[in-house]
């Protein structure tokens, strides 16, 4: 059990959902360097249409940073809509 937590305490991955359709990565990247640095941002996307599917998986630069941007990010206001942002669980991808 304990490893199981101390794995969960050291991600950096991040879902992040409810994102408007027309945000870009740069603009989410952008929006969550007030958290820290920022690794990848990997926008999901609809086969068919190519549209964006409202949610993404965010890679930061530490541990650290994935926990500041959970405190400071979850529920704020980006483009008109409230963030959802949690540590993604293996698995997620």
């Amino acid at each position: 059990m304990t490893g199981h937590i101390q794995c969960h305490l050291m991600s950096t991955k991040l879902y992040v959902g409810n994102i408007p359709y027309p945000a870009t990565a740069d603009e989410l990247n952008d929006h969550f360097t007030s958290a820290g640095s920022v690794k990848s941002v990997d926008r999901l996307t609809e086969r068919r249409t190519g549209r964006n599917r409202g949610f993404c998986f965010m890679d930061m630069e530490s541990t650290e940073a994935a926990e500041m941007a959970v405190s400071r990010l979850n529920g704020s206001e980006f483009q008109g809509r409230n963030l959802r942002v949690v540590l993604a669980r293996p698995g997620d991808d």
